[in-house]
């Protein structure tokens, strides 16, 4: 990519839960936008988004909406960037993708910047955005795998309804104050009620017993990291918590490991925060670590059961860090990398 003082920006999808979130996380960080362009489906055309204080009206998504965009985020869904994402690199846009179309495709790079940005390459067109619950469970493992060379992960998730998008805040809204007024819930999201409840079950159901989003975390993890070799046991649970996905995680490593090092190994890594205070019941909590940038981690112990292995509780904002500022967390670091072609 060409730099510049400024970039021709797009947000495809940006009327949705994580494109509104990249919108507000772009002003936020003065990300140098020469001309934002906000695209959505026809039924959204004309509607106004707020962006660093000012009205952006959404315009259709089609075919030429990427002529002379430098970057793209999709946030729209698998369907819409499988069509729209390979025409928008054909106008010499770069896009970043937080759908699942193209994370396993091997010459696409699946890329945390906190983790192997140098996994892009020199003439990256689609870079894509991992699943949420991944990332901030990379975060987390990359000093470790780095460190005393993980051998294998097993990893339960408490995964916040707003990963399912708007409609799933609303039916758990909904669902709650039914239940409380003494009325009975209706469920069109999930399949059972989520209100008062947990779902063991996120996305479809495999052969293997296991869901979409459980293998997503298996197969995400080994390419991030850059190790096929890493076993990953996961088990992803809905659970009735509007924002943020917190998960326990167990890690056994090849070498020797010991959770003070750890604590302070995780400690000196930009973008975690260890909030370990067990004897004062400080520790990660979803309500503590909405709308923040950092993947906080706490509940850092050794395994008991197991030589070589540690347990601990990893809490993130599933739309922030989990998918919008991720994102744009790589389009930065693509405007202020050195040309790998000058290297």
């Amino acid at each position: 990519m060409v730099k510049k003082e400024k970039y021709n920006v797009a947000v495809a999808g940006a009327t949705g839960a994580v494109g509104r979130k990249m919108l507000e996380i772009l002003a936020e960080r003065n990300f140098p936008i020469a001309n934002l362009k906000v695209l959505a489906s026809a039924k959204s055309v004309g509607q106004a988004l707020s962006f660093n204080g000012c009205d952006v009206r959404v315009e259709e998504l089609c075919e030429n909406s990427f002529e002379g965009v430098d970057i793209a985020l999709f946030s729209a869904g698998a369907d819409v960037s499988r069509q729209f994402a390979p025409l928008a690199v054909k106008f010499g846009c770069i896009v970043i993708d937080n759908s699942s179309a193209f994370r396993m495709e091997p010459d696409i790079p699946l890329i945390v910047p906190d983790v192997n940005p140098e996994a892009i390459g020199a003439k990256p067109g689609i870079i894509a955005n991992p699943n949420c619950s991944t990332i901030q469970m990379v975060v987390a493992l990359k000093p470790i795998h780095d460190n005393y060379e993980i051998k294998r992960v097993v990893v339960s998730t408490y995964q916040s309804v707003s990963g399912s998008g708007q409609k799933a805040i609303d039916e758990l809204q909904n669902q709650t104050e039914n239940l409380l007024a003494g009325g009975q819930p209706e469920s069109n999201v999930y399949p059972h009620q989520i209100a008062f409840n947990c779902l063991p079950h996120i996305d479809k159901f495999l052969e293997n017993g296991y869901t979409k989003e459980e293998m997503k975390m298996v197969h995400e993890t080994r390419k991030i990291l850059g190790d096929s070799s890493i076993l990953v046991s996961p088990t992803t649970v809905r659970v009735p918590v509007f924002y943020c996905h917190s998960e326990s995680v167990n890690v056994e490593t090849v070498k020797p490991i010991n959770a003070r090092d750890v604590k302070q190994l995780l400690s000196a890594v930009e973008g975690i925060k260890v909030f370990d205070n067990p004897e004062s019941n400080e520790y990660p909590l979803a309500i503590d670590c909405a709308d923040k940038d950092e993947v906080f981690v706490g509940r850092v112990r050794d395994d008991i059961s197991c030589e070589n292995a540690i347990n601990f509780w990893v809490v993130s904002d599933n739309l922030r860090k989990g998918a919008a500022l991720n994102a744009v967390q790589i389009a930065e670091y693509l405007t202020t990398r050195r040309d790998p072609d000058k290297h």
